[in-house]
């Protein structure tokens, strides 16, 4: 009896060591960002991981053990042993496939693999596609071949496929079900303690890196599955309700509601162009690469700066609601695919065409994308010109036309469009896979590293936006016309050194530009820290608009405001202020960032207060629409 018992530990044991060999793997995929930790430190995730690593192995064995209890009481029921190696192999198949596919994913976003991929290939699977376009297919493919063989290997010498159902009289089977299902439940949930286990149960070391290596990447994805399927809730509930309602109004309350005057019309048309990864890396004036956008650097010169300027988080979806409703991301959500929730924003393009506007949205891919037609419909845009607008032998990419031909089709509608008007250009081209109609500007990385690819579509695109503007000087419009140029989220790229939780992946740039600018501010530069949902309130401030109804959006123009950024990603947010800039993991329930090592407790606990209040709020805001 012990020994076929025995057979169930081996079981147990088996997925175990697989769970090692995987965190094994993702140390070893990601040995250059394991740099500056000990080897000590590196096995100590392997400790830290094993309760996790237990509880995956528990959901696991409980349809192999409901299997052997069903078989054990039932004498004329035998299962062969062929199903439980199609079982073992099965599990060992989706393993292998999370760990290759995790590759990718904690590569560009800073964070295992979560329900939002999957989410994404259901709802547009050629655009997910093209998003991991960038990835090392073949290396991958290779190490989940040779991952799921040392599996089925291992298996063959530890699992007992073969073993027979114990000989016990009924009141000793009874009680050893009962004790089988209690241990296999217990390593489930972690343990007795009140709550069950958590991420925080791997979180043991200031290096990031560490605890994401130490955290089982697949419980880590069906605990995110289960968290997005239950019943929305709030996550985040640091402070009272009352505590972080009021401390979010003091971040937005001002003395007066004056502002700085830098336009020379209070009824110009207004042109928004969202560029894609246009991350502060790649422009000079920002502390980035030199000689990638060129023209940028011109246009600054004419126009005015905001260079301490935040995404609201690393996705395009979160982006366009930020710039266009003021409204910030919602980490684990995103409320522009929830049309219900999401008509409920106010947006820019609304309060133009309330006041006489002509309003287009442009985009060169297909605009059903995350329900982006959707959100530009029902808030008041009255044209969409996405990929089904141009002619099919124009449609090059997977992410549809490029930005060139994007912009002159910008250029030819506005030609007949009557002033004044407001448009909303999204580009596309500086987006995984990164692939160019003409001869990349930088050469191939030799070690297949994605950030010269990256600097050359930037550069093309660079180089489309100076185009565009030389045309639209020879229109009759262009005189009367702000342009907007900002993007749609920051990225890891080319530097390929931030990670999910430092603000330099959120740093982009934001400038007002044209010749509705008045001469003596061409060329300033606004210090203001602050990010894409400020635009809203921004823009409408130096057009005599309204602007309350964006109450998450601040006036970077009112000297009388507040100067910080906030931004999110998957499960934890960054708060930053002049004096401290503060990361915190949800996930670890810690702090994993600061700017300022040596700054007074006192500031960095207030920045840290300030962004629980904000998530807190936001996400609340978010669950009331």
């Amino acid at each position: 009896m012990l020994r076929n018992l025995f057979s169930l530990f081996r079981f147990f044991v088996f997925w175990l060591l697989f769970f090692a060999i995987t965190r094994a793997t993702f140390a070893l995929y990601f040995l250059h960002k394991l740099k500056g930790t000990g080897f000590s430190e590196i096995l100590q995730t392997f400790l830290f991981g094993i309760r996790l690593d237990a509880s995956a192995t528990a959901y696991i064995c409980t349809i192999p053990l409901l299997v052997f209890i069903i078989s054990w009481c039932i004498p004329r029921f035998t299962v062969k042993p062929i199903w439980l190696k199609v079982y073992v192999w099965f599990c060992l198949f989706c393993i292998s496939l999370n760990t290759i596919l995790n590759f990718n994913i904690f590569r560009e976003w800073g964070t295992k693999v979560t329900f939002r991929v999957f989410s994404s290939l259901y709802h547009a699977p050629s655009e997910a596609m093209a998003s991991s376009g960038s990835s090392p297919v073949g290396k991958c493919i290779v190490i989940g071949v040779l991952l799921l063989g040392s599996g089925i290997l291992l298996s063959r010498y530890i699992i007992n496929y073969n073993f027979k159902k114990p000989a016990t009289k009924p009141p000793l089977k009874a009680a050893l079900i009962c004790l089988l299902v209690f241990i296999n439940f217990l390593f489930m949930r972690g343990g007795l303690q009140t709550e069950p286990i958590n991420q925080n149960a791997a979180y043991f070391s200031e290096h990031e890196i560490l605890n994401q290596t130490a955290l089982n990447t697949e419980w880590n994805l069906f605990n995110n599955i289960f968290e997005n399927c239950r019943r929305p809730y709030n996550p985040y509930l640091f402070l009272s309700p009352d505590s972080a309602k009021q401390q979010v109004q003091g971040l937005f309350s001002i003395k007066s509601d004056s502002t700085l005057k830098i336009l020379t019309t209070n009824r110009p048309n207004v042109v928004i162009i969202q560029i894609e990864s246009y991350t502060a890396s790649i422009i000079e004036s920002l502390g980035g690469d030199k000689g990638v956008a060129p023209n940028f650097e011109k246009f600054i010169q004419n126009g005015v700066l905001f260079n301490n300027i935040y995404s609201s988080a690393d996705r395009t979806d979160k982006g366009i609601v930020s710039i266009m409703s003021g409204f910030p991301s919602q980490a684990i959500r995103t409320i522009i695919a929830d049309t219900l929730k999401q008509k409920k924003l106010p947006a820019l393009a609304a309060v133009f065409k309330n006041t006489g506007y002509q309003t287009t949205y442009f985009y060169g891919g297909k605009s059903t994308y995350m329900d982006f037609n959707t959100y530009m419909k029902g808030h008041g845009v009255d044209h969409i010109i996405d990929e089904l607008s141009f002619d099919k032998n124009e449609v090059k990419t997977q992410w549809g036309v490029y930005d060139n031909t994007l912009l002159n089709r910008q250029l030819q509608y506005t030609q007949q469009e009557k002033q004044p008007f407001f448009s909303y250009i999204q580009t596309s081209t500086n987006h995984e896979p990164f692939v160019l109609p003409v001869k990349a500007h930088f050469p191939a990385d030799e070690d297949g590293d994605a950030s010269n690819k990256f600097r050359s579509t930037a550069y093309f695109t660079d180089s489309c936006l100076n185009a565009y503007f030389e045309q639209a000087k020879k229109q009759a419009w262009y005189k009367n016309t702000l342009f907007i140029l900002v993007a749609d989220h920051g990225h890891r790229l080319p530097r390929n050194i931030a990670e999910a939780y430092d603000p330099v992946k959120y740093h982009i740039p934001l400038l007002f530009f044209g010749d509705v600018i008045k001469p003596e501010y061409r060329g300033t530069k606004i210090n203001k820290l602050g990010g894409q949902t400020d635009i809203a309130a921004t823009l409408l401030a130096q057009l005599d608009l309204t602007h309350q109804q964006f109450k998450w959006s601040k006036d970077l123009l009112n000297p009388q405001s507040g100067s910080f950024a906030f931004f999110d990603w998957d499960n934890g947010f960054g708060f930053l202020t002049p004096q401290q800039a503060v990361s915190y993991d949800n996930s670890g329930r810690r702090i994993v960032y600061t700017s300022h090592k040596n700054a007074d407790q006192k500031i960095t606990d207030q920045a840290l207060l300030n962004g629980k209040a904000f998530l807190q709020q936001v996400f609340t805001e978010y669950m009331a629409f």
